[in-house]
């Protein structure tokens, strides 16, 4: 799950299709006034259902995590600047993940999943 804020408060939640990540969820935790001003604050983003993007989000985590969430941050002003100060930086470089597990590689790894057809 990824989460992000925009100006007015809102967030963007990125989230896998897992069935506890719906708005429904909220009802079943709070009392219907709770769950319905949290529902009205969230905006559900579904990443798809097949692919690897999981792998990749994590590797943008682990550059986020290693280069500016290690240090202690005084208060949110201050995480939410380091955060955008490398995502410009990031978007500037083009920073791109070299993806190299290929057919070949998934076929060896997980061949009960790929077997091979003669």
């Amino acid at each position: 799950m990824s989460l992000g804020r925009d100006a007015i408060g809102h967030c963007r939640l990125v989230l896998d299709n897992l069935n506890t990540h719906r708005v429904a969820s909220l009802y079943q935790t709070f009392p219907a006034p709770e769950a319905r001003r949290i529902a009205k604050r969230l905006e559900f983003h579904y990443t798809p259902t097949h692919g690897s993007w999981l792998n990749m989000a994590e590797i943008e985590f682990s550059v986020f995590s290693r280069s500016c969430l290690r240090q202690r941050l005084p208060d949110e002003e201050s995480l939410c600047r380091e955060i955008q100060a490398l995502e410009r930086e990031r978007n500037e470089a083009k920073a791109r993940i070299n993806w190299r597990f290929n057919i070949l590689d998934a076929r060896t790894k997980l061949h009960r999943l790929y077997p091979i057809n003669s």
